[in-house]
C-alpha cells in the first residue's frame, strides 16, 4: 500500500467512525493504564505442582465459554485457563471459576476494543505487531489509550516503510473523529523525531503546518494534546521553524493554543539562548494583547523566568480543567 493509499484509507475510516459514533465532538480520553499480561500465576505461591492439574471445568465470561484446568490442595481450588494465560484461586470450585471469569475481563475487554476499532465482529486475538499499516493507523483512535500507545510503537518500528507520514499528518488535521485527541497526542510523540517519520522537506513542512493549525484552532486541550504540540514545536523544532510558528500562535483565538505557545517559547530559548531577547520582547508585547487573566499572569511569569535564565513557573489550568 502506498502512502497516498494509506492516507485515503484513513480519511474513509474517519467518515465511517463519525457515522458509527454519531458525533464529531471530541471525547476527553482517560489516562493511559499500562496493560500487562499474563498476570502473575497465583498457583506458584501455593506450591501447586504440575501433577496437581488433574481436573477440568468451564467458565463463562462476556458471553464466551472457556476451558480451565483445575487443581486443589489444602489452600483451596486453583484454575488455569491456558487459552487466555491466566489463573485464579477460590475456597470452592464455584468461587474459583467466578474469580477466573472476573480475571479474564481485562484481556477480553482489550481484545474487543481492538476489534471495535478495526470494525471486526469478533475479538482480536492476535498481536498488534502483526497488523498491516492501515490497521495500525486505525488503532491510534482506539478508546483504550494503551492500545493507541502500542500502535504508535509499532508505527515507529516500521517508519522505514515510508508510507505513514501523509496519514499521520491527516490525524493532526482531523477535526471529526471523537477520539482524535489521543490519536493526535500519539502522532505528536512520534513527531518529536520528525525526520525519522517525515523524510522529505515537503512532508516536514506539512507536518509543522498541521501542528500550527492544531494549536491555533484548539477547541480544548484534552489529553494535553495542544500542550504537547507546543512542546514539540518549541523543544524539538525550535530553530527557524518552531519559534516563528509559536510566535504566530500567540495570536490564536484559542486560550489553549495561546497557553501552548507561551510554554513552547520557553523551550525555544532553552535550545537557542541567542533568541532570548526576541522571545522576551514578543511575550511582553503579548501582554498588551492578552485578554485572559490567567494567561496574562502566565505571560508575565514566563517572560520573567526566561529573562532570569531559570525554570518556568508551573503551567496554569483553566477552571474547566480542574
Amino acid at each position: 500500500m502506498s502512502a497516498e493509499q494509506l492516507r485515503q484509507v484513513l480519511l474513509r475510516y474517519i467518515d465511517q467512525e463519525v457515522e458509527r459514533y454519531g458525533t464529531t465532538a471530541a471525547v476527553k480520553p482517560a489516562h493511559r493504564v499500562t496493560f500487562r499480561w499474563p498476570p502473575e500465576a497465583i498457583s506458584y505461591k501455593y506450591h501447586v505442582l504440575a501433577s496437581d492439574w488433574k481436573e477440568h471445568a468451564n467458565y463463562k465470561c462476556m458471553g464466551e465459554l472457556f476451558p480451565a484446568r483445575v487443581a486443589h490442595n489444602a489452600y483451596g481450588y486453583f484454575g488455569r485457563c491456558e487459552k487466555l494465560w491466566h489463573e485464579a484461586k477460590g475456597a470452592t470450585l464455584e468461587e474459583m471459576l467466578k474469580n477466573l471469569a472476573e480475571g479474564a475481563k481485562p484481556m477480553l475487554e482489550r481484545q474487543y476494543a481492538i476489534a471495535r476499532c478495526l470494525g471486526a465482529e469478533k475479538r482480536y486475538v492476535g498481536y498488534i505487531r502483526d497488523l498491516a499499516p492501515a490497521d495500525l493507523i486505525k488503532l491510534l483512535y482506539c478508546d483504550v489509550r494503551d492500545v493507541t500507545h502500542e500502535a504508535r510503537v509499532e508505527i515507529e518500528k516500521h517508519a522505514s516503510l515510508r508510507v505513514f507520514a501523509p496519514a499521520l499528518i491527516e490525524v493532526l488535521k482531523d477535526t471529526r473523529h471523537p477520539y482524535r485527541r489521543s490519536a493526535q497526542w500519539a502522532v505528536l510523540d512520534m513527531f518529536e523525531d520528525l525526520p525519522s517519520i517525515c523524510r522529505s522537506e515537503e512532508e516536514q513542512i506539512a507536518a509543522i503546518e498541521a501542528m500550527k493549525n492544531l494549536v491555533y484552532n484548539a477547541e480544548d486541550d484534552y489529553a494535553r494534546t495542544i500542550y504537547k504540540a507546543g512542546v514539540v514545536l518549541g523543544g524539538h523544532l525550535p530553530h527557524e521553524l518552531g519559534g516563528p510558528v509559536l510566535m504566530e500562535c500567540l495570536f490564536s483565538p484559542s486560550k489553549y493554543g495561546r497557553r501552548a505557545a507561551i510554554h513552547g517559547l520557553f523551550h525555544v530559548v532553552e535550545w537557542h539562548p541567542s533568541l532570548m531577547a526576541t522571545v522576551v520582547e514578543r511575550l511582553k508585547k503579548h501582554l498588551e494583547e492578552e485578554t485572559d487573566p490567567i494567561l496574562i499572569e502566565y505571560t508575565k511569569c514566563m517572560a520573567r523566568d526566561i529573562e532570569a535564565g531559570r525554570d518556568h513557573v508551573p503551567d496554569p489550568f483553566f477552571p474547566e480543567e480542574q
